[in-house]
Protein backbone atom coordinates (compact mmCIF):
# COMPACT_ATOMS: atom_id res chain seq x y z
CA UNK A 1 0.00 0.00 0.00
CA UNK A 2 3.15 2.72 0.70
CA UNK A 3 4.28 1.63 -2.62
CA UNK A 4 1.28 2.21 -4.22
CA UNK A 5 0.99 5.54 -2.40
CA UNK A 6 4.44 6.65 -2.84
CA UNK A 7 3.91 5.64 -6.49
CA UNK A 8 0.76 7.98 -7.11
CA UNK A 9 2.05 10.65 -5.30
CA UNK A 10 5.11 10.66 -7.07
CA UNK A 11 2.93 10.60 -10.31
CA UNK A 12 1.29 14.16 -8.77
CA UNK A 13 4.13 15.89 -8.22
CA UNK A 14 5.54 15.48 -11.49
CA UNK A 15 2.43 16.38 -12.82
CA UNK A 16 2.72 19.76 -10.41
CA UNK A 17 6.17 20.29 -11.69
CA UNK A 18 5.42 19.93 -15.50
CA UNK A 19 2.24 22.44 -14.82
CA UNK A 20 4.70 24.70 -13.03
CA UNK A 21 7.32 24.88 -15.95
CA UNK A 22 4.46 25.33 -18.52
CA UNK A 23 2.73 27.88 -16.98
CA UNK A 24 5.76 29.88 -15.87
CA UNK A 25 5.06 31.16 -12.68
CA UNK A 26 8.26 30.43 -10.70
CA UNK A 27 8.27 33.92 -9.02
CA UNK A 28 4.58 33.38 -7.80
CA UNK A 29 4.89 30.00 -6.72
CA UNK A 30 8.27 30.60 -4.53
CA UNK A 31 6.35 33.68 -2.62
CA UNK A 32 3.54 31.29 -1.70
CA UNK A 33 6.00 28.95 -0.55
CA UNK A 34 8.38 31.23 1.35
CA UNK A 35 5.25 32.47 3.16
CA UNK A 36 4.13 29.14 3.81
CA UNK A 37 7.35 28.22 5.42
CA UNK A 38 7.33 31.65 7.48
CA UNK A 39 3.90 31.76 8.28
CA UNK A 40 4.69 27.95 10.13
CA UNK A 41 7.51 28.73 11.83
CA UNK A 42 7.04 31.84 12.90
CA UNK A 43 3.48 32.09 13.89
CA UNK A 44 1.87 28.34 13.74
CA UNK A 45 4.48 26.09 15.27
CA UNK A 46 5.57 28.59 18.02
CA UNK A 47 1.13 29.12 19.24
CA UNK A 48 1.10 25.68 18.84
CA UNK A 49 4.17 24.18 21.31
CA UNK A 50 3.23 27.52 23.76
CA UNK A 51 -0.27 25.82 23.90
CA UNK A 52 1.27 22.50 24.89
CA UNK A 53 3.31 23.68 27.24
CA UNK A 54 0.61 25.67 29.23
CA UNK A 55 -1.92 22.70 28.83
CA UNK A 56 1.16 19.82 29.86
CA UNK A 57 2.04 22.32 32.48
CA UNK A 58 5.42 20.99 31.99
CA UNK A 59 4.78 17.42 31.81
CA UNK A 60 3.12 15.63 29.15
CA UNK A 61 -0.24 14.29 29.23
CA UNK A 62 -3.07 13.11 27.50
CA UNK A 63 -4.87 16.30 26.84
CA UNK A 64 -2.13 18.18 25.78
CA UNK A 65 -1.36 15.77 23.37
CA UNK A 66 -5.17 15.93 21.94
CA UNK A 67 -4.93 19.67 21.86
CA UNK A 68 -1.43 19.98 20.07
CA UNK A 69 -2.82 17.46 17.49
CA UNK A 70 -6.00 19.58 16.77
CA UNK A 71 -3.79 22.96 16.84
CA UNK A 72 -1.91 21.09 14.23
CA UNK A 73 -4.70 20.18 12.40
CA UNK A 74 -6.87 23.69 12.77
CA UNK A 75 -3.13 25.71 11.83
CA UNK A 76 -2.54 23.40 8.72
CA UNK A 77 -6.64 24.30 7.67
CA UNK A 78 -5.88 28.05 8.30
CA UNK A 79 -2.78 28.18 5.75
CA UNK A 80 -4.38 26.41 2.77
CA UNK A 81 -7.57 28.74 3.71
CA UNK A 82 -5.76 31.86 4.05
CA UNK A 83 -5.95 32.69 0.08
CA UNK A 84 -9.52 32.71 -0.16
CA UNK A 85 -10.50 34.51 3.54
CA UNK A 86 -8.00 37.23 2.66
CA UNK A 87 -8.62 37.29 -1.26
CA UNK A 88 -10.81 41.25 -0.71
CA UNK A 89 -13.96 41.42 -2.53
CA UNK A 90 -15.97 39.22 -4.66
CA UNK A 91 -14.07 37.90 -8.16
CA UNK A 92 -15.39 38.74 -11.77
CA UNK A 93 -16.44 35.46 -12.46
CA UNK A 94 -18.63 33.94 -9.64
CA UNK A 95 -17.64 30.44 -10.62
CA UNK A 96 -14.15 31.01 -9.80
CA UNK A 97 -14.92 30.96 -5.97
CA UNK A 98 -18.45 29.91 -5.51
CA UNK A 99 -18.76 28.76 -2.25
CA UNK A 100 -18.83 30.40 1.21
CA UNK A 101 -15.44 29.78 2.35
CA UNK A 102 -15.02 31.91 5.86
CA UNK A 103 -17.96 29.98 7.15
CA UNK A 104 -16.96 26.51 5.38
CA UNK A 105 -13.39 27.34 7.65
CA UNK A 106 -15.05 28.21 10.81
CA UNK A 107 -17.48 24.52 10.32
CA UNK A 108 -13.99 22.84 9.75
CA UNK A 109 -12.46 24.30 12.69
CA UNK A 110 -15.54 23.81 14.92
CA UNK A 111 -15.50 19.95 13.67
CA UNK A 112 -11.61 19.70 14.57
CA UNK A 113 -12.31 20.60 18.61
CA UNK A 114 -15.47 18.87 18.73
CA UNK A 115 -13.34 15.69 17.39
CA UNK A 116 -10.48 16.37 19.53
CA UNK A 117 -13.04 16.91 22.75
CA UNK A 118 -14.49 13.80 22.25
CA UNK A 119 -11.63 12.16 21.57
CA UNK A 120 -10.16 13.77 25.02
CA UNK A 121 -13.52 12.37 26.47
CA UNK A 122 -12.92 8.51 25.01
CA UNK A 123 -9.46 8.74 26.20
CA UNK A 124 -10.30 9.74 29.61
CA UNK A 125 -13.22 7.31 30.21
CA UNK A 126 -10.82 4.39 29.20
CA UNK A 127 -8.16 5.90 31.34
CA UNK A 128 -11.05 5.39 34.23
CA UNK A 129 -12.39 2.05 33.27
CA UNK A 130 -8.97 0.66 33.29
CA UNK A 131 -8.03 1.92 37.03
CA UNK A 132 -11.64 0.83 38.64
CA UNK A 133 -10.33 -3.38 37.58
CA UNK A 134 -9.74 -5.55 40.22
CA UNK A 135 -6.04 -6.48 41.43
CA UNK A 136 -4.89 -3.79 39.30
CA UNK A 137 -2.61 -1.16 41.22
CA UNK A 138 -2.51 2.56 40.60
Amino acid sequence: MRTAAGAVGAVLLSYGVLLLFEGGQYADVAIWLAGAVALHDGIVAPLVLAAGLLLAGGRASRASSTVRGALIVAGSLTVIALPVLLRPGTPNNPSVLPLDYPRNWSLALVAVAVLAALLHAARWVRGRRGSRRPGRST
